[in-house]
């Protein structure tokens, strides 16, 4: 049964857009204005544009106020994830001012936090709501102009001369039309795509970005290209310094649509909306959309339904969690063709967590002991290369750090050494002691398999992890044609020099080469290999992922490890998507999931995976981190998360402990 209470609206940011708003509340059918928050609330003018709302002295006051029910944040952009993370925290719905974050990253911690709080998050693109957005869906999918081939929309002003003051050309506020008005074009583009297809979005396949960085290092003009997967092109546009028509055009095989400032609908306190539809014989006719409601009042009235309806997003053709942060992708996408980066993604203006706290450690990870490592160590460790900055990896750097866990895993090859850099960058601006901290390196990947790389390598490392040692340090390939004592040497000389202060071993060694690495160490009076990184999980792997690529999962190499006890830190642990939706016998899509996983043994082993999640509650995957880590030897798996939900996702298995005979049935 629907809950017909009056949502009680407050405001963070009372700017221009905030008015705005708060006339849409107004005019709203489900919402009413309760208070608006300000850090300065004796600033005469204050209040005007918020007749009858109370001014509370700070943000924090307004989120611990019981008479509100939901927030709308309308700070400057940076700030944008920090209040609505808070604002969920609290226990407040929240509608945050496009975009709701810098990165899709960010969107998604935002959703992930309103997922877990069952609270309503929303984007506020408040064309989305509008009749008449909605008629222009039912155009194209009527046919109205054929097939649709092409997207053209801008929306572009010129704000005349350069305002170092004004938000709009401040970096440090992520000022430029991209992130500010560029969403309007590309998530139009992105739901007329995903209109033809009968879809409520859909994401390009290819972004092709250009652009002006002024003199402030804002985007002053840019342009993209989106190819769609069905064919559809769609060319984007936006500017703060040059005019542009804003006109939105959708071409098809039978005429065009042509619709003025489509965000704009029929105005902000109602009138009449037009779509002009052009046949390819040159005739026309134009489709009216009559509205006496106020603009902002839909997307007030859409979040104040959910609300009330317990959904936590909105319905489309409003912009769903997903769909806001696919579009968010492209921006992200766009921003990086033209190397615009904002100071605050910086890690010496970022150092602080997403919500704007200082990053401390957490003792939720459960930590053992380690042979050959002198401080405990999370049982997983977290590995990061998939990720493109450090403001973007950082979100689950924190995370990982602040749940407990200590284990990094880096590599001098991983994303040409982007990846070392980040982690460099974020344990100097997070001041994390480095003593807390058990950082695995790697080197002398392929075709760079020689032990006098291993040296060279490592100082290019250290160099950007901005460390002089690490704990654990691995041969990332093996290089069967050269005596393995030079290998031996070569990383006993770096244990010698201090810069490994641990363990090191081999990442992708076979056992025989790995046997004859340490009995020549012994042999020798070297440090012995003390450690391995293969990969191991309940799914075996039949074919290399990658070239040189070995797995440690056979039973062959069990005796092998429990009888020396040596520590695996496993990559790969939980199949690479075998124990999720994805893998199943009829899904024959993704190619490296059918030649690396697919096995008649390996499908019992996920059968029984979701037999025994399904008995505990679970998930097959948290299964198949439960296996690695019920093992009779030390397995350190490497989880690479994409997102702080997935992240928290595989933490969250960590409290499942499997039997001895759980162990050897799931292994049917």
């Amino acid at each position: 049964m629907t809950n017909m209470k009056t949502i009680g609206w407050s405001i963070i940011g009372p700017g221009s857009i905030a008015k705005t708003f708060a006339a849409g509340i107004a005019h709203s059918r489900t919402g009413k204005l309760v208070a608006i928050a300000s850090r300065n609330p004796s600033r005469p003018g204050l209040g005007d544009g918020f007749p009858g709302a109370r001014i509370v002295d700070g943000y924090e006051a307004l989120l611990a106020d019981p008479e509100i029910d939901a927030v709308y944040i309308a700070t400057p952009h940076p700030s944008h994830a920090e209040w609505a993370i808070k604002a969920i925290r609290a226990g407040k719905h929240v509608l945050v001012e496009k975009p709701i974050a810098l990165s899709a990253y960010e969107a998604d911690a935002i959703y992930h936090e309103a997922r877990k709080a069952g609270v309503f998050a929303g984007e506020a693109f408040m064309y989305r709501l509008h009749p008449q957005t909605e008629k222009i869906v039912d155009l194209v999918q009527s046919g109205a102009i054929g097939a649709v081939h092409l997207i053209k929309s801008s929306f572009g002003f010129d704000m005349g001369t350069v305002r170092p003051d004004h938000r709009l050309f401040s970096n440090a506020l992520a000022g430029g039309g991209i992130l500010d008005v560029g969403g309007y074009p590309v998530s139009m583009a992105r739901l007329i795509a995903g209109a033809v297809e009968n879809k409520p979005f859909l994401d390009p396949v290819k972004v092709v970005g250009a652009g002006r960085l002024g003199e402030t290092g804002v985007d002053e003009w840019a342009s993209a290209v989106l190819q769609f997967e069905n064919g559809i092109v769609a060319e984007v546009s936006c500017s703060i310094m040059a005019q542009q028509d804003n006109v939105l055009r959708i071409i098809g095989s039978k005429g065009r649509i042509e619709v003025a400032d489509f965000w704009f609908a029929s105005g902000h306190e109602g009138g009449t909306g037009r779509i002009e539809i052009i046949h390819k014989d040159g005739s026309r006719n134009t489709v009216e959309v009559v509205e006496d409601r106020w603009l902002y009042s839909f997307e007030v009235d859409a979040a104040g339904d959910a609300i009330r309806a317990g959904r936590q997003e909105f319905d489309a053709p409003g912009m769903s969690w997903a769909d806001s942060i696919g579009n968010l992708r492209v921006l992200d996408r766009w921003r990086s063709s033209i190397n615009l980066e904002y100071g605050i993604e910086k890690p010496d203006q970022r150092p602080f967590n997403i919500r704007g706290e200082t990053v401390r450690p957490g003792t939720g990870v459960p930590r053992r002991q380690i042979p050959g490592i002198d401080k405990p160590a999370s049982v997983v460790a977290l590995g990061f290369e998939f990720f493109p900055n450090f403001a973007a990896a950082s979100l689950t750097l924190d995370a990982f750090y602040e749940a407990g866990g200590n284990v990094f895993d880096t590599a001098w090859i991983y994303n040409n050494g982007i990846t070392e850099r980040i982690f460099g960058e974020w344990l100097t601006s997070r001041k994390v002691p480095r003593e807390d901290v058990v950082l695995i390196g790697k080197g002398a990947h392929s075709p760079l398999v020689y032990p006098d790389r291993i040296g060279k390598q490592l100082s290019q490392s250290l160099e950007r992890l901005k460390t002089d040692y690490v704990d654990a340090y691995f041969m990332h390939r093996d290089n069967p044609e050269i005596p393995v004592g030079e290998f031996v040497d070569a990383m006993d000389a770096e244990v010698r020099a201090g810069r490994i202060r641990g363990i090191f071993g081999g990442s992708n060694w076979s056992r025989a080469r790995l046997q004859e690495a340490i009995d020549y160490a012994h042999a020798n009076g070297k440090t012995a290999p003390a450690a391995l990184s293969n990969n191991f999980s309940l799914a075996e792997m039949l074919d290399p992922i990658w070239a040189g690529c070995v797995a440690a999962s056979d039973d062959e190499w069990k005796i092998w490890l429990s009888e020396r006890q040596i520590p695996n830190f496993a990559w790969s642990s939980q199949g690479r998507g075998f124990f999720t939706e994805r893998a199943g016998r009829e899904k024959t899509e993704d190619e490296e999931l059918v030649r690396c996983w697919y096995s008649d043994r390996n499908f019992e082993r996920r059968e029984r995976a979701i037999e025994l999640a399904n008995r505990l509650g679970r998930k097959p995957i948290h299964i198949a981190l439960a296996y690695v880590l019920a093992q009779p030897f030390p397995v350190i798996p490497l989880i690479g998360p994409r997102t702080v939900a997935e992240l928290e996702d595989s933490l969250s298995a960590l409290d499942i402990r499997l039997t001895a005979d759980e162990v050897r049935w799931i292994e049917a």
